[in-house]
């Protein structure tokens, strides 16, 4: 989900196999793996084809992870012990260091370790799973490449950690909520520049509209 492939493009194994430097044989498998996620559509006469995404299945795709994040930040937050709060303290200081000296490698990782911190305090890990299986999505590497996110990581960590040493679960799981929305926007916004969908397609949300965005109470969300 970085625009490089629009959908209806299609994927030839010989040029994939070339670009990677292996034989057809792995290509094809790794597309049929593709093709049950979704990712990609078999047409006949055509062979493999990137799957149609629309600007709304992308704003569903982080509407659904908003929600789980800020359920697992919520879990994680009477669990969290004072270890995982050092921890996460430490990454949240290497997060603003990377982001001072523009390596967008390094945020990604630190952005990561941060979540996956939180996640493993929720001690929920089919919800964790849940979270990982919508997130795949976008691919990794992408975030720290787009405008101004590694800028709003830090401001939305430092909030959510602070929310996480006060214990106050509602705070956290409202500001894990809207890290992700806002996450989401920028995305959509960077497709939408890189020529992803056409002009009549529906504009995007912006973060407080989609914060705003009708969706039924999970059970045990506290921020609804």
């Amino acid at each position: 989900m970085d625009g490089r492939l629009r959908p209806g493009d299609h994927l030839r194994l010989e040029r994939l196999a070339v670009e990677f430097g292996i034989s057809v044989t792995p290509v094809r498998e790794a597309l049929k793996s593709l093709r049950s996620e979704g990712f990609v559509v078999l047409e006949p006469r055509r062979g493999f084809v990137v799957a149609p995404l629309s600007k709304r299945d992308v704003q569903d795709l982080f509407w659904v992870q908003a929600g789980i994040a800020a359920e697992l930040a919520a879990r994680a937050t009477p669990r969290i012990g004072a270890a995982a709060l050092r921890e996460l303290a430490a990454l949240h200081r290497a997060l603003e260091r990377a982001t001072a000296a523009r390596r967008p490698d390094l945020v990604e990782e630190y952005d990561h370790l941060f979540h996956r911190e939180i996640n493993l305090a929720a001690d929920s890990p089919k919800l964790a799973w849940s979270l990982g299986t919508v997130a795949r999505y976008a691919p990794r590497g992408l975030y720290g490449r787009l405008p101004g996110w590694p800028a709003l990581a830090v401001r939305d960590h430092a909030r959510i950690l602070a929310a996480l040493r006060t214990g106050d679960a509602q705070t956290a799981a409202t500001e894990m909520r809207a890290h992700i929305v806002r996450a989401g926007a920028l995305l959509t916004t960077h497709l939408e520049h890189q020529g992803m969908w056409p002009t009549a397609d529906r504009p995007p949300l912006s973060p407080a509209d989609s914060l705003a965005h009708d969706r039924p109470a999970a059970p045990g969300d506290p921020a609804v």
